[in-house]
């Protein structure tokens, strides 16, 4: 009997190209996977992917070719694009634990020689030196609250207390704020964001997206070198936002202690029977209509006893099985932004989030109030809304660079219940930012109202969105 054989094909030894041939060709070749990459070439790699993968649409193939972007110095309006990819991996410079410097941001290439570009630029860096100042005021109230342990060092107190006050400071940064970011996706995946970013409304995503591509080729010369801008997403982007269509144009105002910036506007009202049915087809020998249809017939006592053997074993870290799928939530949310770029870190969810705006308002952390920086942060806030005003007439999509963390924004979220699990659980943890943990404690009220069997195995602090409100913010 053959052996069984595990090892690696190492990136150091073989090109992305190569590796992706080696694998592609044993669906027709009896030999190894190391005789084949043995009889392979950067050159027959180029001519065999030239044929396969671009002339014939196996686009598949590209998929073992995996490369390590690193972006440095984007704005944080530009990395929403970069990291608008379910099938990729990010890892992004926090606002949770490092400061920013008042040169660390991008000016819109579209403001070059308009007569808006200092203004702009005056803006930002009042909302910068505004965060700045923030930051030892609302650090010595922390220190207060929180003394320094026994032989604990300078640099660990710091390290201990830095993300409760830059937690809060972090809300001034606008979104033309620079960071960096790390990507780590296959040659598909790849080849998708460039003609993604190069069709983009943005001059610094096009950019972003011609640099991204030139750096991609350098790897996998053949999979993204006919990467380009695609006409179908420039038209349909452009006519879409250009056309008014009779919509009439409503106001929104948020208020402490109320609940229509979460909205529950569609789920499976079947759902938790469709997915014990569902774990039922898995383990028997029925067709799934005659699983649900028993799953239906039975007493809710009966289905509970199911919904335990389901999910009573969960532990802290484990996942549910994938029958979880099967039942499905929409939420229309608003929330600020600095819990969106945390929000859509959850790329099983199907999220649309509209352009950054200041017209839904902002919210201030109770912290900045109590430190007696409310003033200055309102002030801060306000010179942002009416510069966001003036660069809206010019340009709604450049207008979203000047837009700070703390306004609020509009997001339309759909995912299932085994994401459900996975969102509210991560984002509820006594680490997870204030704001998240926000939303995060709002969707499971509303998904346990409708399907509590199921939900109840949630393992959450004993926390509502409500007492978060209370305790973190001044206003919503």
């Amino acid at each position: 009997m053959p052996e069984r054989e595990i090892y690696l094909l190492s990136p150091r030894a073989l090109s992305p190209e190569t590796i992706a041939v080696a694998f592609a060709k044993t669906s027709r070749s009896p030999e190894s996977f190391r005789e084949i990459a043995a009889e392979l070439s950067d050159e027959k790699s180029a001519q065999f992917h030239e044929k396969w993968v671009v002339g014939y649409g196996h686009a598949s193939v590209a998929e073992h070719a995996v490369l390590h972007l690193a972006f440095e110095n984007v704005s944080r309006v530009a990395i929403e694009t970069i990291e608008g990819n379910r099938l990729a991996s990010y890892t992004e410079k926090s606002t949770r634990y490092q400061k920013w410097g008042m040169d660390d941001f991008t000016i819109p290439p579209e403001l070059d020689g308009h007569p808006l570009r200092d203004e702009f630029i005056a803006t930002v860096r009042l909302l910068f030196s505004t965060y700045a100042e923030s930051l030892n005021p609302v650090k010595n109230l922390i220190v207060e609250r929180s003394p320094r342990r026994d032989n604990e060092s300078d640099e660990a107190y710091d390290r201990r207390i830095r993300s409760q006050y830059v937690d809060r400071c972090r809300f001034l940064l606008p979104a033309a704020a620079n960071a960096n970011v790390g990507m780590t996706a296959n040659a598909r995946v790849i080849e998708m964001t460039i003609r993604k970013m190069l069709s983009h409304p943005l001059e610094e995503v096009r950019q972003i997206g011609e640099k991204m591509k030139e750096v991609s080729k350098a790897e996998t010369p053949t999979l993204v070198k006919y990467a380009d801008a695609n006409e179908y997403v420039m038209n349909t982007t452009r006519e879409f936002a250009s056309q008014k269509w009779n919509v009439p144009q409503g106001g929104f105002a948020l208020e402490s202690g109320q609940a229509d910036w979460c909205n529950l506007i569609d789920y499976d009202k079947d759902g938790e029977k469709k997915i014990l049915a569902a774990a039922l087809y898995r383990f028997d020998e029925i067709p799934y209509a005659d699983a649900l249809a028993h799953v239906k017939s039975l007493k809710k006592k009966e289905r509970e006893v199911m919904a335990e053997s389901l999910l009573g074993k969960l532990g802290k870290y484990d996942i549910p099985l994938r029958e979880l799928e099967y039942s499905t939530y929409t939420f229309d949310l608003v929330m600020d932004q600095g819990a969106y770029a945390e929000f859509k870190r959850h790329r099983m969810m199907t999220q649309t989030p509209q352009r950054l705006t200041t017209r839904l308002g902002y919210t201030t952390p109770l912290l900045i109030t109590e430190a007696g920086f409310g003033s200055r942060y309102e002030a801060a806030m306000d010179v942002a809304h009416a510069m966001y005003e003036k660069l809206h007439a010019f340009n709604p999509d450049v207008a979203q660079y000047i837009v700070p963390n703390g306004f609020n924004r509009r997001v339309l979220a759909q995912f299932n219940m085994r994401e459900a699990f996975a969102f509210c659980q991560l984002r509820t943890a006594a680490n997870a930012h204030f704001s998240i943990r926000r939303v995060a404690q709002k969707l499971y009220e509303d998904i346990s109202q409708v399907h509590p069997m199921l939900s109840k195995y949630m393992k959450l602090r004993d926390e509502t969105w409500q007492s978060v409100e209370e305790n973190y913010f001044t206003k919503i």
